[in-house]
């Protein structure tokens, strides 16, 4: 990779994850609960729903946290989301049924039971980025809630690995890092989008538009290349870029 296009992508990073990245991006519904059992709650359910337009699915997320008075965690684990969320066929946000929420939150809700955490329960079962990627996806998918997680690994996951980033990554403004303790940063893959595959095939980082796991992982390969360290700090550069207008030509 030309050094050139290594100082362009640090320098963008650097732009992007700053306190301005928050309000319009989901992540900044888990800076507004407290506690790291509500935070990390509250993550995994706006990374659920985050797709589309942040128009439509900012309230989807809003909905959940103000039902749970910003309890999220106990709003959870007790049960209390079904007097919110029915079993029916009525839509939820787009192609999710509020049956398909259901699903979702019930696997959930067994997971607190079972585990107190999703942190514990990824300790027990996944040592790296991709290790815990696969145990969210076969957790819930044996839970019956793939519609909105994925099965497996084979797609890349998105959502998932955005998540991981809000988890694991530490001393930012914008991540958590409450699982920095049990998930190496450096293991991490890149959270692929059409943005940043748009910004990643324009600066030759891709030469796929495939939004599979194996695109994924090449991507993060190019990132450990400029960031060694926390490959995905390059998200912020790729993600950035690619929802600013202000920055297109």
């Amino acid at each position: 990779m030309q050094t050139e296009l290594k100082q362009q992508i640090a320098r963008l990073a650097a732009k992007y994850e700053t306190t301005q990245f928050l309000p319009a991006d989901p992540s900044s519904f888990m800076h507004r609960v407290h506690g790291a059992a509500n935070q990390e709650c509250m993550a995994f359910l706006a990374s659920c729903l985050s797709y589309g337009s942040r128009k439509q699915f900012f309230p989807k997320i809003e909905f959940l946290l103000n039902s749970s008075h910003n309890e999220i965690h106990k709003w959870v684990r007790s049960g209390e989301w079904r007097n919110y969320i029915p079993d029916t066929t009525a839509c939820y946000y787009r192609l999710y049924t509020c049956h398909d929420m259901h699903c979702l939150l019930e696997a959930y809700e067994n997971m607190l039971a079972q585990y107190g955490s999703m942190k514990e329960y990824i300790r027990l079962n996944a040592k790296t980025g991709i290790e815990a990627v696969a145990a969210i996806c076969q957790f819930f998918a044996e839970r019956g809630a793939s519609k909105i997680i994925p099965k497996n690994t084979t797609s890349a996951c998105k959502r998932v690995c955005m998540f991981l980033r809000w988890m694991v990554r530490g001393e930012s403004v914008v991540d958590l890092g409450l699982w920095s303790d049990i998930i190496d940063r450096r293991t991490l893959i890149m959270p692929l989008d059409t943005h940043v595959v748009q910004e990643a095939c324009r600066m030759g980082l891709l030469n796929s538009r495939t939004a599979s796991m194996s695109t994924a992982r090449r991507l993060t390969n190019a990132m450990l290349e400029i960031f060694p360290d926390d490959p995905l700090k390059g998200d912020f550069a790729l993600f950035g870029l690619g929802v600013d207008d202000s920055a297109k030509p």
